[in-house]
């Protein structure tokens, strides 16, 4: 079981940016960040493996940034030049169910673990 507590949401403006942290209870093989807008699916934001092996979504590349800190057992997501279509909720997942891979992706099914949510709201 891993226990995954995200931080560091809140209210920007259009172009600011925001830091996202998750701590893990423990070391998972894979980590990941998603969103889910009001009324809409959640989506894979960008995934991180054991070993700093990094995936992103092109709907945000080149603006986010996935990173972890192991001696913190931390996440983060730095995003940079937030759009209001960025506002959302974002959640933290850890352990994928896929095993033996040196990626990790965010696809959500493949996840075991999910942190409550932090809420990102980007205003124009």
């Amino acid at each position: 079981q891993v226990q995954l507590v995200e931080s560091g949401g809140g209210s920007v403006q259009a172009g600011g940016s925001l830091r996202l942290s998750c701590v893990a209870s423990g070391i998972p093989n894979c980590m990941a960040w998603f969103r889910q807008a009001p009324g809409q699916e959640r989506k894979g934001v960008a995934a991180i493996s054991s070993s700093g092996n990094t995936r992103v979504a092109d709907a945000v590349k080149g603006r986010v940034s996935i990173s972890k800190d192991n001696a913190k057992n931390t996440l983060y997501l730095q995003m940079n030049s937030l759009k209001p279509e960025d506002s959302a909720i974002y959640y933290c997942a850890a352990e994928s169910y896929v095993l033996g891979s040196p990626t990790c992706y965010p696809v959500a099914a493949e996840y075991k673990f999910w942190g409550q949510g932090t809420q990102v709201t980007v205003s124009s």
